[in-house]
C-alpha cells in the first residue's frame, strides 16, 4: 500500500494485489499491504471478512484447500513465497503459525517443543534440552512446567496449552508468528498472559494477530488493519484507527466496526 507511516520500517511482509478463490467465491480481493518488522499488526474486522484466509496466505496454509486459487504476490523479506521453487516446509519453519483453539500434540510437554527441531535434523540430546528450556522460557511457561516436562501436554490448562503451542512454535526459530484469535478460547488471566507474552515477543518476532477483540488489537498492536468483504478498508498506526478513524460508513457501524 506504500504507507507512509511504515517509511522508517524494515518491512517483513509486503503483499501486492492479492486475490484469492475459493471456487467462485472471491475471498481477497486485490489486498496490497506492508507489515514491518518486529512490530504487532493486528487485523479486525467482522467474522467472515477474509481476515483468517489473509494470514493463512502468509504461510501458505491456503495450499491445503483443493479449491482455493490465488493471484497476486506475496514477499516474506523480499522473497517470492509462492514462487514454483520455495520449499513450502521451510516457509512454515520461517513463518509460524499459532491458531484459535489450543492444539497440543498427545505427548509429553517435552515432545511437544522437539517435534520441530528433530524434524529439521537435530538429534542432539543436549541441544534438544536446551531448546525446550530456552522456548518455554521465552512462551512464559518454564516456570509452571519445569518438574513436570515427561507429562502429557493435554494435562495443561487452556491457557497454559496455548502457551505451549507458541513455545513449540519459537523452537523452529521463526522470524514471523502469525496468531489466529489465539485467546478466544482463553479466561481473562490466561488472555492477559498471552497479550503480555506477544508484546515481548515483538522485541525478536515480527507478530500478526486477527482479534475480533477491539480493546485487545488497541492493546497490544502496533498498527490495525480493518478488513471488510474481503478487502483492506483501512490501514495504519493502532491509535489513529481507534481514535481518529477515516472509514466511517453505515456499513461500518452496521457490522459492529465502531459499535
Amino acid at each position: 500500500m506504500g504507507e507512509d507511516f511504515l517509511q522508517n520500517f524494515e518491512i517483513a511482509i509486503k503483499v501486492n494485489n492479492l486475490n484469492l478463490w475459493y471456487g467462485d467465491n472471491n475471498a481477497l480481493k486485490e489486498i496490497s499491504i506492508d507489515i514491518p518488522k518486529n512490530k504487532v499488526t493486528s487485523l479486525i474486522g467482522p467474522s467472515g471478512c477474509g481476515k483468517s484466509t489473509f494470514i493463512r496466505c502468509i504461510n501458505r496454509m491456503n495450499d491445503l484447500v483443493r479449491t482455493c486459487s490465488i493471484e497476486g504476490e506475496v514477499l516474506v523479506y523480499d522473497e517470492d513465497i509462492y514462487n514454483e521453487d520455495i520449499d513450502v516446509v521451510e516457509l512454515r519453519k520461517k513463518v509460524g503459525m499459532v491458531f484459535q483453539k489450543p492444539n497440543p500434540f498427545p505427548m509429553s510437554i517435552a515432545e511437544n517443543i522437539t517435534y520441530g527441531p528433530k524434524i529439521h535434523g537435530i538429534k542432539n540430546k543436549n541441544e534438544l534440552n536446551r531448546i525446550v528450556e530456552q522456548s518455554l522460557k521465552a512462551a512464559a511457561l518454564w516456570d509452571e512446567v519445569s518438574d513436570r516436562l515427561d507429562k502429557s501436554a493435554l494435562d495443561l490448562s487452556g491457557g497454559q496449552q496455548q502457551r505451549l503451542c507458541i513455545a513449540r512454535t519459537l523452537a523452529v526459530n521463526p522470524e514471523i508468528i502469525l496468531f489466529d484469535e489465539p485467546c478466544s478460547a482463553l479466561d481473562p488471566i490466561s488472555t492477559a498472559k498471552i497479550e503480555e507474552l506477544i508484546m515481548n515477543l515483538k522485541k525478536d518476532y515480527t507478530i500478526v494477530i486477527v482479534t475480533h477483540n477491539m480493546q485487545q488489537a488497541a492493546r497490544i498492536s502496533n498498527y490495525t488493519a480493518y478488513f471488510l468483504h474481503g478487502k483492506i478498508m483501512e490501514y495504519g498506526d493502532t491509535e489513529q484507527i481507534f481514535e481518529n478513524p477515516r472509514v466511517k460508513s453505515t456499513e461500518d457501524y452496521i457490522t459492529g466496526r465502531f459499535g
